[in-house]
Protein backbone atom coordinates (compact mmCIF):
# COMPACT_ATOMS: atom_id res chain seq x y z
CA UNK A 1 0.00 0.00 0.00
CA UNK A 2 0.90 3.49 -0.42
CA UNK A 3 2.10 5.68 2.32
CA UNK A 4 -0.47 7.75 3.67
CA UNK A 5 -1.09 11.51 3.06
CA UNK A 6 -1.11 11.78 6.55
CA UNK A 7 1.99 10.27 9.01
CA UNK A 8 0.02 7.90 11.54
CA UNK A 9 2.03 8.66 14.34
CA UNK A 10 1.09 12.16 13.63
CA UNK A 11 -2.63 10.57 14.38
CA UNK A 12 -3.99 11.55 17.60
CA UNK A 13 -6.59 9.38 19.24
CA UNK A 14 -8.07 10.51 23.12
CA UNK A 15 -9.60 7.81 24.98
CA UNK A 16 -11.83 8.78 27.78
CA UNK A 17 -13.87 7.18 30.74
CA UNK A 18 -11.10 3.55 31.32
CA UNK A 19 -11.88 2.48 27.89
CA UNK A 20 -10.13 -0.75 28.13
CA UNK A 21 -6.34 -1.17 27.11
CA UNK A 22 -6.88 -3.51 24.42
CA UNK A 23 -8.26 -0.73 22.34
CA UNK A 24 -4.87 1.66 23.40
CA UNK A 25 -2.81 -1.57 22.68
CA UNK A 26 -4.39 -1.70 18.88
CA UNK A 27 -4.47 1.57 18.67
CA UNK A 28 -0.49 2.04 19.39
CA UNK A 29 -0.18 -0.96 16.95
CA UNK A 30 -1.04 0.54 13.91
CA UNK A 31 1.30 4.00 15.04
CA UNK A 32 -1.00 6.09 16.35
CA UNK A 33 -0.63 8.39 18.89
CA UNK A 34 -2.90 7.55 21.96
CA UNK A 35 -3.89 9.82 25.08
CA UNK A 36 -5.87 8.45 27.78
CA UNK A 37 -8.19 9.96 30.63
CA UNK A 38 -9.74 7.92 33.52
CA UNK A 39 -13.11 9.79 33.75
CA UNK A 40 -15.50 12.14 31.25
CA UNK A 41 -14.71 15.55 30.44
CA UNK A 42 -17.18 18.55 31.15
CA UNK A 43 -18.37 20.32 27.70
CA UNK A 44 -16.39 23.20 28.26
CA UNK A 45 -13.02 21.15 28.93
CA UNK A 46 -13.88 18.32 26.26
CA UNK A 47 -14.35 21.20 23.77
CA UNK A 48 -10.67 22.51 24.40
CA UNK A 49 -9.34 18.83 24.21
CA UNK A 50 -10.62 17.78 20.83
CA UNK A 51 -9.56 20.85 19.18
CA UNK A 52 -6.36 18.88 17.55
CA UNK A 53 -7.84 15.25 18.56
CA UNK A 54 -8.39 13.27 15.04
CA UNK A 55 -10.01 9.64 16.79
CA UNK A 56 -12.37 9.93 20.38
CA UNK A 57 -13.23 7.39 22.23
CA UNK A 58 -15.71 7.34 25.14
CA UNK A 59 -18.04 5.36 26.82
CA UNK A 60 -21.74 5.90 28.16
CA UNK A 61 -20.58 9.08 30.57
CA UNK A 62 -19.78 11.68 28.15
CA UNK A 63 -21.34 13.93 26.71
CA UNK A 64 -20.58 14.74 22.61
CA UNK A 65 -22.95 17.94 22.00
CA UNK A 66 -23.19 20.12 19.13
CA UNK A 67 -20.71 22.69 20.48
CA UNK A 68 -17.75 19.76 21.32
CA UNK A 69 -18.09 18.70 17.51
CA UNK A 70 -17.51 22.29 16.16
CA UNK A 71 -14.63 22.66 18.11
CA UNK A 72 -13.29 19.41 16.78
CA UNK A 73 -12.12 20.73 13.36
CA UNK A 74 -9.38 17.65 12.56
CA UNK A 75 -12.05 14.70 14.72
CA UNK A 76 -12.38 11.68 11.73
CA UNK A 77 -14.82 9.49 13.84
CA UNK A 78 -15.99 8.61 17.02
CA UNK A 79 -15.95 5.59 18.68
CA UNK A 80 -19.01 4.89 21.84
CA UNK A 81 -17.05 2.15 23.59
CA UNK A 82 -20.38 0.94 25.06
CA UNK A 83 -23.94 -0.03 23.09
CA UNK A 84 -25.55 3.07 23.57
CA UNK A 85 -24.85 6.28 21.48
CA UNK A 86 -27.67 8.72 22.90
CA UNK A 87 -24.73 10.97 24.64
CA UNK A 88 -23.72 11.59 21.22
CA UNK A 89 -25.43 14.22 19.08
CA UNK A 90 -25.99 12.11 16.00
CA UNK A 91 -27.08 14.40 13.57
CA UNK A 92 -24.76 16.84 14.00
CA UNK A 93 -22.07 14.48 13.88
CA UNK A 94 -23.12 13.46 10.62
CA UNK A 95 -23.21 16.99 9.08
CA UNK A 96 -19.99 17.76 10.12
CA UNK A 97 -18.74 14.21 8.53
CA UNK A 98 -17.66 12.57 11.79
CA UNK A 99 -19.09 9.03 11.65
CA UNK A 100 -19.34 7.27 14.81
CA UNK A 101 -19.18 3.67 15.86
CA UNK A 102 -20.87 1.26 18.57
CA UNK A 103 -20.79 -1.79 20.20
CA UNK A 104 -23.88 -3.50 19.59
CA UNK A 105 -22.98 -7.03 20.39
CA UNK A 106 -20.38 -7.81 22.93
CA UNK A 107 -21.61 -7.16 25.87
CA UNK A 108 -24.82 -9.25 25.20
CA UNK A 109 -24.01 -12.00 27.18
CA UNK A 110 -23.15 -10.20 30.09
CA UNK A 111 -25.99 -8.30 30.58
CA UNK A 112 -28.54 -11.68 29.65
CA UNK A 113 -26.22 -13.62 32.44
CA UNK A 114 -27.25 -10.49 34.95
CA UNK A 115 -30.92 -10.48 33.89
CA UNK A 116 -30.88 -14.24 34.36
CA UNK A 117 -29.33 -13.90 38.00
CA UNK A 118 -31.80 -11.66 38.81
CA UNK A 119 -35.11 -13.45 38.08
CA UNK A 120 -33.17 -16.30 40.48
CA UNK A 121 -32.89 -13.96 43.11
CA UNK A 122 -36.02 -12.47 42.89
CA UNK A 123 -38.24 -15.26 42.54
CA UNK A 124 -36.34 -16.13 45.99
CA UNK A 125 -36.32 -13.03 47.70
CA UNK A 126 -32.71 -13.06 47.82
CA UNK A 127 -32.00 -9.82 47.81
CA UNK A 128 -33.92 -9.60 51.40
CA UNK A 129 -32.73 -12.42 52.65
CA UNK A 130 -28.78 -11.71 52.55
CA UNK A 131 -29.52 -7.90 53.67
CA UNK A 132 -31.02 -9.63 56.47
CA UNK A 133 -28.46 -12.27 57.61
CA UNK A 134 -25.49 -9.22 57.07
CA UNK A 135 -27.81 -7.89 59.81
CA UNK A 136 -27.62 -10.50 62.07
CA UNK A 137 -31.14 -11.65 61.55
CA UNK A 138 -32.06 -15.41 60.35
CA UNK A 139 -35.22 -15.54 58.48
CA UNK A 140 -35.23 -19.22 57.10
CA UNK A 141 -38.99 -18.76 54.93
CA UNK A 142 -40.18 -20.55 52.21
CA UNK A 143 -43.51 -18.76 51.70
CA UNK A 144 -43.03 -17.05 48.57
CA UNK A 145 -40.19 -18.49 47.18
CA UNK A 146 -40.28 -20.38 43.92
CA UNK A 147 -38.67 -22.07 40.96
CA UNK A 148 -38.35 -20.02 37.95
CA UNK A 149 -38.37 -23.74 36.18
CA UNK A 150 -42.29 -23.45 34.56
CA UNK A 151 -43.18 -19.75 34.91
CA UNK A 152 -43.08 -16.94 32.27
CA UNK A 153 -40.88 -14.20 31.03
CA UNK A 154 -42.12 -11.71 28.93
CA UNK A 155 -39.31 -9.83 26.70
CA UNK A 156 -39.69 -5.85 25.56
CA UNK A 157 -37.60 -5.50 22.87
CA UNK A 158 -36.36 -8.79 20.99
CA UNK A 159 -32.68 -7.47 19.82
CA UNK A 160 -29.26 -9.24 20.49
CA UNK A 161 -30.02 -8.81 24.15
CA UNK A 162 -33.36 -9.64 24.43
CA UNK A 163 -33.37 -12.59 22.81
CA UNK A 164 -30.17 -13.69 24.27
CA UNK A 165 -32.23 -14.31 27.43
CA UNK A 166 -34.79 -15.70 25.72
CA UNK A 167 -32.74 -18.55 24.93
CA UNK A 168 -30.82 -18.64 28.51
CA UNK A 169 -34.28 -18.64 30.20
CA UNK A 170 -35.28 -21.43 28.00
CA UNK A 171 -32.70 -23.10 29.41
CA UNK A 172 -34.22 -22.80 32.44
CA UNK A 173 -37.51 -24.04 31.57
CA UNK A 174 -39.32 -21.14 31.50
CA UNK A 175 -41.69 -20.32 28.96
CA UNK A 176 -41.10 -17.28 26.79
CA UNK A 177 -42.88 -14.86 25.28
CA UNK A 178 -42.00 -11.21 23.93
CA UNK A 179 -43.07 -7.94 22.27
CA UNK A 180 -41.15 -6.33 19.42
CA UNK A 181 -42.34 -3.15 16.87
CA UNK A 182 -40.56 -4.93 14.41
CA UNK A 183 -41.52 -8.51 13.46
CA UNK A 184 -38.31 -10.82 14.71
CA UNK A 185 -37.40 -14.79 14.04
CA UNK A 186 -38.21 -16.10 17.60
CA UNK A 187 -35.21 -18.11 18.92
CA UNK A 188 -36.12 -21.59 19.94
CA UNK A 189 -39.33 -21.87 20.95
CA UNK A 190 -39.78 -18.36 22.32
CA UNK A 191 -43.32 -16.81 21.02
CA UNK A 192 -44.04 -13.47 20.08
CA UNK A 193 -47.07 -11.47 20.58
CA UNK A 194 -48.67 -8.81 18.99
CA UNK A 195 -49.19 -6.38 21.64
CA UNK A 196 -47.34 -5.23 24.78
CA UNK A 197 -50.18 -5.43 27.07
CA UNK A 198 -50.69 -9.07 26.13
CA UNK A 199 -47.00 -10.02 27.08
CA UNK A 200 -47.54 -7.64 30.73
CA UNK A 201 -50.55 -9.87 31.35
CA UNK A 202 -49.17 -13.19 30.80
CA UNK A 203 -45.29 -12.56 32.72
CA UNK A 204 -44.29 -13.67 35.99
CA UNK A 205 -40.99 -11.35 35.15
CA UNK A 206 -40.91 -8.32 32.51
CA UNK A 207 -37.68 -7.50 31.38
CA UNK A 208 -37.02 -4.42 29.03
CA UNK A 209 -34.40 -4.54 26.35
CA UNK A 210 -35.54 -1.31 24.27
CA UNK A 211 -33.45 2.19 23.10
CA UNK A 212 -33.89 5.35 24.62
CA UNK A 213 -36.25 6.95 21.97
CA UNK A 214 -39.00 9.64 22.16
CA UNK A 215 -41.89 6.11 21.76
CA UNK A 216 -39.94 4.77 25.08
CA UNK A 217 -39.65 7.25 26.92
CA UNK A 218 -41.95 6.37 30.11
CA UNK A 219 -43.23 2.71 28.53
CA UNK A 220 -43.65 1.23 31.65
CA UNK A 221 -45.98 3.88 33.96
CA UNK A 222 -48.53 2.54 36.11
CA UNK A 223 -51.59 2.02 33.41
CA UNK A 224 -48.86 -0.88 32.30
CA UNK A 225 -47.83 -1.91 36.03
CA UNK A 226 -51.64 -2.34 36.64
CA UNK A 227 -51.63 -4.78 33.32
CA UNK A 228 -49.22 -7.07 35.36
CA UNK A 229 -49.94 -9.89 37.03
CA UNK A 230 -50.53 -9.51 40.74
CA UNK A 231 -46.78 -9.85 41.82
CA UNK A 232 -45.14 -10.11 39.05
CA UNK A 233 -41.37 -8.72 38.55
CA UNK A 234 -40.38 -5.85 36.75
CA UNK A 235 -36.54 -5.62 35.31
CA UNK A 236 -35.20 -3.10 33.50
CA UNK A 237 -31.64 -3.32 32.34
CA UNK A 238 -31.88 -0.79 28.62
CA UNK A 239 -32.57 2.98 29.92
CA UNK A 240 -33.71 4.59 32.49
CA UNK A 241 -36.29 6.62 30.78
CA UNK A 242 -38.37 3.65 29.99
CA UNK A 243 -40.20 3.29 33.58
CA UNK A 244 -41.31 5.61 35.55
CA UNK A 245 -39.63 5.01 38.70
CA UNK A 246 -41.97 6.65 40.78
CA UNK A 247 -45.00 4.58 39.59
CA UNK A 248 -43.13 1.61 40.06
CA UNK A 249 -42.11 2.32 43.85
CA UNK A 250 -45.89 2.98 44.35
CA UNK A 251 -47.02 -0.55 42.81
CA UNK A 252 -44.65 -2.22 45.20
CA UNK A 253 -45.51 -0.46 47.95
CA UNK A 254 -49.28 -1.71 47.17
CA UNK A 255 -47.81 -5.10 46.80
CA UNK A 256 -49.43 -6.00 43.37
CA UNK A 257 -45.47 -5.81 42.08
CA UNK A 258 -43.95 -8.21 43.97
CA UNK A 259 -40.24 -7.30 43.01
CA UNK A 260 -38.07 -5.41 40.70
CA UNK A 261 -34.04 -5.76 39.49
CA UNK A 262 -32.82 -2.20 38.14
CA UNK A 263 -29.32 -1.66 36.78
CA UNK A 264 -30.48 2.10 34.90
CA UNK A 265 -32.21 5.34 36.29
CA UNK A 266 -33.44 8.67 34.53
CA UNK A 267 -30.66 10.34 36.28
CA UNK A 268 -27.02 8.78 37.45
CA UNK A 269 -24.33 9.90 39.34
CA UNK A 270 -21.33 11.00 36.64
CA UNK A 271 -18.34 9.74 39.41
CA UNK A 272 -18.41 6.85 41.32
CA UNK A 273 -17.89 9.56 44.57
CA UNK A 274 -20.97 10.77 44.33
CA UNK A 275 -24.25 10.03 46.06
CA UNK A 276 -27.01 8.21 44.84
CA UNK A 277 -31.16 7.80 45.95
CA UNK A 278 -33.87 7.00 44.32
CA UNK A 279 -37.96 6.24 45.14
CA UNK A 280 -36.36 2.48 44.77
CA UNK A 281 -34.25 2.75 47.83
CA UNK A 282 -34.82 -0.14 50.56
CA UNK A 283 -38.16 -0.95 48.84
CA UNK A 284 -38.92 -4.87 49.67
CA UNK A 285 -37.86 -7.55 46.96
CA UNK A 286 -36.00 -4.61 44.98
CA UNK A 287 -32.57 -5.13 43.33
CA UNK A 288 -30.63 -1.84 42.85
CA UNK A 289 -27.46 -1.81 40.39
CA UNK A 290 -24.98 0.76 39.29
CA UNK A 291 -25.64 0.06 35.70
CA UNK A 292 -23.33 -2.49 35.33
CA UNK A 293 -24.71 -4.92 33.24
CA UNK A 294 -22.59 -4.74 30.79
CA UNK A 295 -19.76 -4.07 33.13
CA UNK A 296 -17.61 -7.63 33.25
CA UNK A 297 -13.94 -7.74 32.15
CA UNK A 298 -14.80 -10.29 29.26
CA UNK A 299 -17.45 -7.43 27.78
CA UNK A 300 -15.38 -4.26 28.69
CA UNK A 301 -12.49 -6.57 26.85
CA UNK A 302 -14.84 -8.00 23.44
CA UNK A 303 -16.05 -4.09 23.38
CA UNK A 304 -12.53 -2.69 23.07
CA UNK A 305 -11.59 -4.60 20.63
CA UNK A 306 -15.18 -4.11 18.47
CA UNK A 307 -14.72 -0.67 18.62
CA UNK A 308 -10.82 -0.15 17.91
CA UNK A 309 -11.62 -2.64 14.65
CA UNK A 310 -13.83 -0.53 13.50
CA UNK A 311 -12.01 3.08 13.94
CA UNK A 312 -8.94 1.40 12.76
CA UNK A 313 -11.08 0.33 9.59
CA UNK A 314 -12.14 3.56 9.25
CA UNK A 315 -8.74 4.95 9.46
CA UNK A 316 -7.21 2.93 7.15
CA UNK A 317 -9.50 2.47 4.51
CA UNK A 318 -12.43 4.66 4.88
CA UNK A 319 -14.83 1.86 5.35
CA UNK A 320 -17.81 3.40 7.18
CA UNK A 321 -19.79 -0.56 7.98
CA UNK A 322 -21.78 -0.44 10.94
CA UNK A 323 -21.41 3.23 11.53
CA UNK A 324 -24.48 4.35 13.34
CA UNK A 325 -25.16 7.92 11.92
CA UNK A 326 -23.61 7.25 8.19
CA UNK A 327 -23.77 6.23 4.62
CA UNK A 328 -22.61 2.76 5.57
CA UNK A 329 -19.81 1.14 2.29
CA UNK A 330 -16.92 -0.46 2.14
CA UNK A 331 -14.30 -0.72 -0.92
CA UNK A 332 -11.27 -3.28 -1.64
CA UNK A 333 -8.10 -1.80 -2.33
CA UNK A 334 -6.81 -0.80 -5.60
CA UNK A 335 -3.04 -1.84 -6.02
CA UNK A 336 -0.91 1.34 -6.75
CA UNK A 337 -4.07 3.92 -6.79
CA UNK A 338 -4.76 7.04 -4.34
CA UNK A 339 -7.85 7.12 -2.53
CA UNK A 340 -9.87 10.13 -2.05
CA UNK A 341 -12.60 10.13 0.68
CA UNK A 342 -15.37 12.97 0.10
CA UNK A 343 -17.96 13.96 2.09
CA UNK A 344 -20.62 16.31 0.64
CA UNK A 345 -24.04 17.51 1.37
CA UNK A 346 -26.60 15.76 -0.65
CA UNK A 347 -28.00 17.19 -3.14
CA UNK A 348 -28.36 16.51 -7.05
CA UNK A 349 -25.24 17.04 -9.15
CA UNK A 350 -22.36 16.23 -7.22
CA UNK A 351 -21.16 13.26 -8.52
CA UNK A 352 -21.74 14.53 -11.78
CA UNK A 353 -19.07 17.57 -10.61
CA UNK A 354 -16.87 15.42 -9.17
CA UNK A 355 -16.50 12.62 -12.23
CA UNK A 356 -16.22 16.42 -14.55
CA UNK A 357 -13.42 17.20 -12.40
CA UNK A 358 -11.76 14.03 -12.56
CA UNK A 359 -12.34 13.94 -16.73
CA UNK A 360 -10.69 17.22 -16.74
CA UNK A 361 -7.91 16.12 -14.87
CA UNK A 362 -7.81 13.36 -17.45
CA UNK A 363 -7.54 11.42 -14.41
CA UNK A 364 -8.53 7.37 -14.57
CA UNK A 365 -11.07 5.97 -12.24
CA UNK A 366 -10.16 2.38 -10.71
CA UNK A 367 -12.99 2.08 -8.43
CA UNK A 368 -15.25 3.71 -7.16
CA UNK A 369 -18.30 3.74 -4.45
CA UNK A 370 -20.98 6.58 -3.38
CA UNK A 371 -23.87 6.01 -0.82
CA UNK A 372 -25.95 8.97 0.78
CA UNK A 373 -28.81 9.51 3.53
CA UNK A 374 -31.09 12.49 3.93
CA UNK A 375 -28.68 14.92 4.82
CA UNK A 376 -25.03 13.79 2.95
CA UNK A 377 -23.28 11.51 1.09
CA UNK A 378 -20.42 9.52 1.42
CA UNK A 379 -17.93 8.71 -1.73
CA UNK A 380 -14.90 6.42 -1.95
CA UNK A 381 -13.04 6.68 -5.22
CA UNK A 382 -9.33 5.11 -6.04
CA UNK A 383 -7.62 6.93 -8.83
CA UNK A 384 -3.92 7.28 -10.49
CA UNK A 385 -1.87 8.42 -8.30
CA UNK A 386 0.02 11.07 -10.53
CA UNK A 387 -3.45 13.67 -10.38
CA UNK A 388 -4.81 12.77 -6.93
CA UNK A 389 -3.82 15.79 -5.54
CA UNK A 390 -5.49 17.94 -8.00
CA UNK A 391 -8.67 15.92 -7.77
CA UNK A 392 -8.67 16.61 -3.81
CA UNK A 393 -7.91 20.25 -4.67
CA UNK A 394 -10.60 20.95 -7.09
CA UNK A 395 -13.45 18.51 -5.42
CA UNK A 396 -12.68 20.28 -1.85
CA UNK A 397 -13.11 23.34 -3.33
CA UNK A 398 -17.02 22.05 -4.47
CA UNK A 399 -19.75 25.00 -2.57
CA UNK A 400 -21.20 21.19 -1.73
CA UNK A 401 -18.22 19.82 0.15
CA UNK A 402 -18.35 19.26 3.61
CA UNK A 403 -14.58 16.97 3.66
CA UNK A 404 -12.21 15.82 1.56
CA UNK A 405 -8.98 13.86 1.89
CA UNK A 406 -6.76 11.92 0.77
CA UNK A 407 -6.13 8.59 2.69
CA UNK A 408 -3.24 7.13 0.56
Amino acid sequence: MAATSFPKSEIKILLLENVHPVANEAFAAEGFHVETVKGALPEAELAERVRDVHVLGIRSKTQITPKVLDEARRLLTVGAFCIGTNQIALAHANKRGVPVFNAPFSNTRSVAELILAEIVMLSRHLGDRSREVHEGKWTKVAVGSHEVRGHTIGIVGYGHIGSQVGVLAEAFGMRVVFYDIVAKLPMGNNRPMTKLEDVLAESDFVTLHVPETPQTKNLIGHAELAHMKKGACLLNASRGTVVDIDALAAAIKSGHIGGAAVDVYPSEPEKNSDGFDSPLRNLPNVILTPHIGGSTEEAQEAIGKEVSTALIKFVNSGATTASVNFPQIELPQSKGAHRILNIHRNVPGVLRDINKIVSDCDANIRAQVLSTDTEIGYLIMDLDSDVSQDVRKAIADLPTNIRTRILF
